[in-house]
């Protein structure tokens, strides 16, 4: 009997717009890192999507990561929109509006 093959990973790979959150499940070696993960998904999608594949942040599980880090069994990787504005701005700009009555 011939030996067993080394077992894989399973990732999630997340990313989502405002109006719809795409998620793609790769198998990967043993030793694969975050962007061997994102590579297998961009295959997967397909070149019709507009998915900052390579610019946008990246992390597991909500906590940022390099590229470079190694992703484990059963992880959630995600690219991470921009924000639109500074969160502290918008809120300022809110309240200023809220005070004036408008």
């Amino acid at each position: 009997m011939p030996p067993a093959a080394p077992p894989g990973k399973r990732c999630l790979v997340a990313y989502a717009t405002r109006e719809r959150q795409y998620l793609w499940s790769v198998e990967l070696s043993p030793e694969a890192s975050i962007l061997d993960a994102l590579i297998a998904a961009r295959a997967a999608a397909g070149p019709s999507l507009d998915i900052p594949w390579d610019s946008a942040a990246v992390g597991i599980f909500g906590e940022r990561r390099a590229r470079a880090d190694p992703c484990a069994d059963g992880d959630r990787i995600e690219l991470y929109r921009a924000l639109r504005g500074d969160p502290r701005e918008q809120r300022r700009q809110r309240v200023a509006r809220e005070r004036r009555g408008c």
